[in-house]
Order: C-alpha cells, then sequence, then structure tokens
C-alpha cells in the first residue's frame, strides 16, 4: 500500500466521518437548546458551495429549447402527472401547442380560472402553499416557524423614507404603532402550480431593488433548515405603498429557476452569472431603478412569471385590525381572499379613490378611505 493509494482510498472517508460527526453534534446542542434544526455557518457555506446557479442557467437554458411535436405530449403529460398540473385549467389543454418547456411551465389559464374576490382589497398573488404569515414587530422576522431574516437585509437600506426612526420597521411604516402594524405573507410555489403571479391589491409600485444573490432552493424543508434564506438567494423587490401606508412585493430566485420576469420591467435581468460568494452580502449588491410616477397595478393584474417554482414574499403595512384568515402549509390561489379587516364590511372599491387616497400619502401620516 503506498501513501498515494491511503491518501486517494482512506481521505475521503475520513472527511466524510468528521463532516457527520460534526453535523450530528450540532444537531444535538440545538435540540438541548429546544431550538429548531437550521444549518450551521459551515454547513451553509457549504451548500452555497454547489454550482447551483451553473445549473440553474443550464436548466433555464433548456427550457428554451424547441421540443419536437411529437414527444410534447410524453414530456409534458409525464411532468403534469408527477407534479399534480391541472392542464383543464390551462387556457391550452394541448401538449403540443407548447414550444418550449418555458412555454409549458409559464402556461396561462383560461380567462375564468381565477376569479379575483371583488369584496376585498387584498387577495392571492399566486396560486401556491402558505409558507408564513405574521406580523412583523421587529427587525428580525420569520420566514418559517422559528427560523428568522433580517428585514433591512431583505430589502435594503430605506433610503425611500426620510423617517428617522431606531427601528427598520418603524421607518418603513407611514403611521405610527400600536394604531398601524406590519405584516408578512409568505406564499411558496411548486413545480405543478401555476406560475405567473399577480397583483393583490390596488397599490403604486415606486422602487425597485434587484439583489443579485443565490440561487437556493426556497421548498419549505429549505426554508426551515437556512436562517436569513430569503436574503441570500436572488430577488427583486418592488416598494411602493397601498391605501394603507408601506407596501413591497417581492419575487425571489431559487435554484432551477431558469429567470423571474416583471412584464412592466423589461430593464430587469435575472439568473445572471455573479462572484459573490455565500454569506458575503455586505456590501451594497443590488441595482435600483425608480418606476414610473403614474404607474399602479391593480387587484388581479398579472405582474410577472417563475419558469420555475419559487417564492412570492408580501411585507405591508395595515391597521392593527387586519387579519389574516390563513393556516400554515395552506393551499391558495389567485385572487382568494387573504385576510380581513375586523370590524369593518369590506365592499367594491371605487379605484379613483384609492388612488387619491395612496397619492396623499406621506412618511408620517396614512390617510383612510
Amino acid at each position: 500500500m503506498t501513501w498515494r493509494g491511503v491518501f486517494l482510498r482512506w481521505t475521503p472517508i475520513g472527511i466524510c466521518m468528521v463532516v457527520a460527526a460534526k453535523w450530528h453534534l450540532h444537531n444535538r446542542e440545538l435540540d438541548k437548546k429546544g431550538l429548531p434544526r437550521t444549518a450551521a455557518k459551515w454547513q451553509a457555506k457549504m451548500y452555497c458551495s454547489l454550482p447551483l446557479r451553473v445549473l440553474s442557467r443550464a436548466w433555464g437554458w433548456m427550457a428554451d429549447r424547441k421540443v419536437p411535436k411529437p414527444v410534447r405530449p410524453m414530456i409534458y403529460g409525464l411532468y403534469s402527472t408527477t407534479f399534480g398540473v391541472k392542464m383543464e385549467e390551462a387556457a391550452s389543454d394541448n401538449f403540443k401547442e407548447y414550444r418550449s418547456l418555458g412555454e409549458f411551465f409559464t402556461r396561462p389559464l383560461k380567462e375564468d380560472a381565477r376569479p379575483i374576490d371583488p369584496n376585498t382589497s387584498f387577495v392571492s398573488p399566486c396560486d401556491g402553499r402558505i409558507l408564513h404569515f405574521g406580523t412583523a414587530n421587529s427587525s428580525q422576522i420569520e420566514q418559517v416557524k422559528g427560523v428568522s431574516y433580517s428585514l433591512e437585509a431583505f430589502l435594503g437600506p430605506p433610503t425611500w423614507t426620510k423617517k428617522d426612526a431606531p427601528e427598520m420597521v418603524e421607518k418603513v411604516k407611514k403611521k405610527p404603532s400600536p394604531d398601524s402594524v406590519l405584516y408578512q405573507c409568505v406564499i411558496y410555489l411548486a413545480p405543478g402550480d401555476y406560475h405567473r403571479f399577480h397583483s393583490p391589491t390596488l397599490w403604486k409600485p415606486e422602487l425597485r431593488r434587484h439583489f443579485s444573490g443565490e440561487l437556493l432552493s426556497v421548498s419549505p424543508k429549505i426554508a426551515g433548515w437556512i436562517p436569513g434564506l430569503f436574503c441570500l438567494n436572488e430577488r427583486a423587490v418592488y416598494i411602493g405603498k397601498w391605501k394603507h401606508g408601506f407596501f413591497s412585493y417581492t419575487a425571489v430566485g431559487a435554484t432551477n429557476v431558469g429567470s423571474v420576469e416583471i412584464f412592466m420591467d423589461e430593464k430587469l435581468k435575472t439568473n445572471k452569472w455573479v462572484g459573490l460568494a455565500c454569506g458575503s452580502h455586505k456590501k451594497k449588491e443590488y441595482d435600483e431603478l425608480e418606476m414610473p410616477n403614474d404607474k399602479y397595478l391593480d387587484k388581479g393584474e398579472l405582474v410577472g412569471q417563475f419558469r420555475m417554482g419559487s417564492t412570492i414574499v408580501l411585507i405591508f403595512e395595515a391597521p392593527k385590525e387586519f387579519k389574516f384568515n390563513l393556516f400554515p402549509g395552506q393551499r391558495v390561489k389567485v385572487g382568494e381572499k387573504l385576510g380581513t379587516f375586523e370590524g369593518t364590511e369590506e365592499t367594491a372599491e371605487d379605484p379613483v379613490e384609492v388612488k387619491r387616497v395612496i397619492e396623499s400619502l406621506d412618511d408620517s401620516e396614512t390617510s383612510k378611505l
């Protein structure tokens, strides 16, 4: 037996054993403290070192290739069966009409497939599964139960406001506590879901920030394992306001998401090569674009599409009477009511009046309808 043989044969086994032991000890320590089994920094770095962006770009390239017409029913049929795609809802249920995997993933639905609830001001922007929802009372908010991320790292520094407040939550809000509260809702789109996403309310996007981050998986298991996952991943953050104050809408990239497309923002280019290391996002790593001053998004309006499943994160301000009508893991569809205002019976809104209220908002107070 030579030294070369020992090195090649036994060293990898020894490394794997050391890693497994460290992994076990880390989990045992978390169990003792009664904490969720989240990744240590070294585990997160190992995961980030995988060539996920290369794989995602390759997947995006493949998704754009034309599929021969004779094999389309077999390929798309297998995908539909595997992931539970409901082709009866699609505008066209003929597999042969989708020239590529990308076209199939982003297929439009029939006009009446997703009715928008007219008697609420806040609806689901996409089909998917509720990962987490609730209030955002501090600078650290939960991405799933027990696992948090930084609000400022996610949105970026609050340069859009002139408010001087010690906490990020108070800086972004347009009305002081306790009358107004910051809320969040995280919705995960699985591979078999409708991949287009819509506006959940009538609101005005004022600023876009594109963070060129990682492309880690955003599946519920990974979201519960990697703290700050949404701050690490590539994302397009749209910041603005609705009738109750601050409003942000974020499309988060993920592994094998060929690209994120926002129809009102042609300058947005996602899934490009970047040389940032995982956890190194300390400097300004986003590009910023001011949206047209007259731009509004109506409730239910088509916003964009993922070229595979991913996540939508809504962070918004609302009166303390607002309550979510949800439970963790619930399946939701575009246009369904996400919450209610206790003590208030909502009716169909007058868009002109809502826009007037939105235009009247500033950093110190919020008008009410």
